[in-house]
């Protein structure tokens, strides 16, 4: 059939860029979008969300294309200026998402499994009921929330989410690359709008399945230098959160944060805050304007968007730097006078006072949605002239351990095991 040839044509052509790709996607969407009845075609879930998926990352590349007016020559300037279809629009590339969302009433689906309810099609709507709908819809989602975080809109980002469940047995772990994707951006998301505490409940969770599926991985070639290079992302906004916000960290993630980031945590505890700029530019995505213009004199200056996120960063790293050391004395005393706080400071009282407000706001902006609440290994309260502390000792789970240890054992049995099943070819001496 006719919109079988143009799946077909769209898999096959999904690496050609520019304004044929932009034809061949609006084509293949307006197959989806404007059908009077649901179309009769299957597709494997992989298949759909690589195509979402290409179809945001071949805007990212087209946008990132375009920004670069100092590189590029006459001709391609000239055929951008004649371009009156608006290739590659931004908000042509979110419409058409959003669409894809509103087709199939997937936010209403996702609603009513968290209620528990069976879906009907008073819920999903006809299309709805039909799987090519129901993922391209669900996956639409995400590519939602990627291209709000590359645009900076991180609330919008998480918004498109808001009834995502992100669970194993969610309908984003039918496909590990979505559910990684997923899990990466809205745990940036939350990382810059302070909500750290969600951000490493996400990626606890994410590093730990990535790390009991990496064989699964590693037999795909063509995933996995995509998966090593998000695992090493979260692991550097990671080990950010985890120093703004003081959490418990599953051991097995402890282990490769101190492998991967262990010296330039180290250098963070001693002060240097330059480390903060490193970790950040590791771990952020390739950021994109909503505008690009031909001047190569840039509102964002000469480090682009990238350099603007940098700097709301850095306000609120700048905003965190005293902290750590007053969390250091604060957890030496079970009372201390603001006056003797103040000279061990080397700060007027005041100052102290501000100081200490900032350090109560920041924990509570940091629990976010958690469902953990014990951000802080430290709590206080301030009557008069006198700080009280309430020391907060986390109790250690010895279970994580034993656990770690027992997926290290079934690990080398199965080695050992394959091993000795393995046949001796002798060589032939006749």
């Amino acid at each position: 059939s006719c919109i079988n040839a143009e799946f077909w044509k769209q898999w096959y052509q999904r690496r050609v860029r520019g304004f044929d790709s932009y034809a061949n996607y609006c084509e293949l969407f307006s197959y989806l979008l404007t059908a009077e009845e649901p179309v009769k075609i299957e597709l494997p879930n992989k298949w759909l969300w690589d195509i979402i998926e290409e179809f945001v990352y071949q805007f990212q590349s087209f946008q990132q294309f375009k920004s670069k007016a100092g590189k590029i020559n006459d001709e391609e300037k000239s055929m951008l200026r004649d371009d009156e279809d608006n290739v590659w629009k931004v908000t042509a590339v979110l419409n058409i998402l959003l669409q894809l969302t509103e087709k199939c009433n997937i936010n209403q689906q996702l609603i009513a499994m968290e209620k528990g309810e069976a879906i009907t099609e008073d819920i999903a709507g006809e299309f709805g009921m039909k799987p090519i709908y129901t993922m391209t819809g669900f996956f639409s989602l995400v590519g939602l929330l990627r291209l709000y975080c590359l645009l900076g809109d991180y609330h919008m980002a998480l918004s498109c989410i808001e009834h995502v469940q992100f669970k194993d047995k969610d309908m984003m772990a039918l496909v590990p690359a979505c559910q990684i994707t997923a899990n990466y951006y809205a745990g940036f998301a939350y990382l810059m709008i302070r909500k750290y505490a969600n951000t490493i409940q996400l990626y606890q969770h994410i590093l730990g399945y990535m790390q009991r599926t990496k064989q699964f991985f590693q037999n795909r070639s063509f995933q996995a230098d995509d998966i090593n290079k998000k695992n090493e992302q979260m692991l550097a906004l990671l080990a950010i959160a985890s120093t703004f916000c003081p959490l418990r960290l599953d051991e097995s993630v402890n282990i490769q944060i101190k492998e991967k980031q262990g010296d330039k945590v180290a250098r963070i505890q001693h002060g240097d805050m330059a480390v903060y700029d490193d970790l950040f530019f590791s771990g952020c995505p390739k950021f994109l304007s909503p505008v690009v213009s031909e001047n190569p004199t840039s509102p964002f200056g000469s480090s682009g968007p990238r350099g603007l996120q940098l700097q709301v960063f850095k306000a609120e790293v700048e905003q965190q730097r005293l902290i750590p050391t007053l969390r250091s004395f604060l957890k030496l005393y079970t009372s201390i006078p603001i006056s003797k706080l103040a000279k061990f400071l080397d700060m007027h009282e005041n100052e102290v006072r501000c100081c200490l407000m900032a350090f109560k706001h920041k924990k509570e902006v940091a629990k976010g949605d958690s469902v953990d609440q014990t951000t802080m290994d430290i709590d206080f309260y301030v009557d008069k002239d006198m700080v009280h502390i309430s020391d907060t000792k986390i109790a250690r789970h010895y279970g994580d351990y034993y656990v770690q240890q027992v997926l290290k054992l079934r690990e080398s049995n199965k080695l050992i095991l394959g091993a000795a099943l393995t046949p001796v070819v002798t060589a032939n001496t006749a």
